[in-house]
């Protein structure tokens, strides 16, 4: 199958292109990028050198030639070309918010005005996998609300509140360089940011909702001295108490089919590259602490993705997504 990458400059399309190198059934063969016009991917992906022969072309979404796009672009930008897409039958996994959210939900988070909504299946597989396969388009979720929403999704219904507080690697922020991200400001230091005003809070409350809960839902981000990975604390606060025996059955008997979550201790350095999510919990009766480890780019984008595109594509989950950590 003949992969374009739409937006490939930056570090999700440059994971998508590592990833799908070890795909059985798929090979990129377009990656866009408009300011990069005529240059070799691999002088500004060098890990991806003597990989591939690939240039960056300024390609319109009326003239993609390919079976399945990846759309790697920020939000607002993808609404513009999906509608396209769709048109000329394109499968498409659009990593942007621009389809994960209610249409009122997102002008409301986003500040914007969507001109080109349709509902997509939102792509946490171990989730939403029924109306995922076989789709012709998902919304590829954010990287706080996949590693949060797998953390407490077997304890939302029996929770009222749920607290998500997140450390995160600056990579999430993405390869533009900033006074956030700029070295000197990160490095030994560790700080928090948008205390109470996050974007992907909205996803997470959707997803709270959608697993049957309406437990009240909030969220803080901060920032690490590291490249990958999110590790995130979720406190569940729980109608009525249960042990710890009780919550970490519930927790094995959810994901024991899921080979992407794993049910131990969870580091980042176990799951950085990978497309695992570790989940483990401990309960002090009416307040159970759950602690997700996943790699932003991986799991939290690209990965994500492409477990997507295996699910609406008919591939076996796990095909070009098979691999160890980097531990240590």
């Amino acid at each position: 199958m003949e992969i374009a990458i739409i937006g490939a400059s930056g570090y999700t399309g440059g994971e998508l292109m590592r990833l799908l190198l070890h795909h059985s059934s798929a090979e990129v063969v377009a990656a866009t990028s408009r300011q990069l016009d005529g240059t070799p991917v691999a002088s500004v992906h060098p890990h991806l050198r003597g990989l591939t022969d690939l240039v960056f072309r300024n390609t319109e979404a009326g003239d993609i030639d390919a079976d399945f796009v990846f759309l790697a672009v920020p939000h607002t930008a993808a609404m513009k070309v999906a509608g396209t897409l769709a048109e000329r039958g394109i499968r498409t996994v659009d990593l942007s918010a621009d389809y994960r959210l209610a249409k009122d939900v997102y002008e409301e988070t986003y500040g914007v005005t969507h001109t080109a909504y349709f509902e997509a299946p939102y792509g946490i597989p171990e989730l939403h996998r029924d109306e995922i396969r076989g789709a012709s388009f998902v919304a590829n979720p954010g990287c706080f609300p996949t590693g949060a929403t797998l953390a407490a999704a077997p304890l939302a219904k029996y929770a009222h509140t749920i607290i998500y507080d997140s450390k995160t690697g600056v990579s999430g922020a993405g390869n533009t360089p900033s006074a956030t991200t700029h070295y000197a400001n990160v490095g030994d230091n560790f700080s928090a940011y948008k205390w109470t005003t996050h974007r992907h809070v909205a996803e997470m409350k959707q997803e709270v909702a959608r697993l049957g809960s309406d437990a009240r839902c909030y969220f803080t981000p901060h920032l690490l001295p590291v490249n990958r990975g999110i590790l995130t604390t979720a406190h569940i606060l729980l109608n009525e108490p249960m042990g710890q025996d009780e919550v970490e059955a519930l927790y094995k008997k959810f994901y024991a089919n899921e080979f992407f979550v794993r049910y131990q201790k969870p580091s980042l350095a176990a799951v950085r590259g990978t497309n695992f999510c570790d989940v483990a919990v401990e309960s002090e009766g009416d307040r159970i602490v759950a602690v997700s480890a996943i790699d932003n780019l991986v799991k939290g984008a690209s990965g994500q993705a492409i477990q997507n595109m295996n699910l609406m594509c008919g591939f076996a989950e796990d095909d070009g997504l098979r691999n160890a950590g980097m531990l240590p």
